[in-house]
């Protein structure tokens, strides 16, 4: 018997967790579309009480006169993995507590 109120209790548990977890998530993609942001970072002034929610960037992401940048903020340049080890073993060698000799020797 007791074996049964342990089967219904946690049955009773297990849909209110799953109940919850579905409120939770339409409470979510309600919320999503509400705040979406609009198709430009600095929309103007706001029209309505749905772009009072304006997303703000990044500084990073602004120039000194505080627009916003449109072009890479990383780029990188592709080497091999011999220039990468050069650059590696020079940058070691030139740390300090390294004596000039190498551990290569074997």
């Amino acid at each position: 018997m007791l074996h049964l109120l342990y089967i219904l209790a946690f049955t009773i548990l297990a849909f209110l967790a799953v109940g919850n977890l579905i409120r939770s998530l339409i409470t979510l993609s309600t919320e999503s579309h509400k705040l979406s942001a609009p198709s430009e970072w600095n929309p103007g002034p706001a029209q309505s009480a749905q772009n009072r929610y304006r997303r703000v960037p990044h500084p990073e992401f602004l120039d000194n006169n505080g627009n916003v940048v449109n072009e890479p903020l990383l780029v990188m340049k592709s080497m091999t993995v011999e220039d990468a080890r050069t650059k590696l073993d020079a940058l070691y060698n030139s740390s300090p507590g390294v004596n000039g000799e190498t551990s290569e020797q074997a």
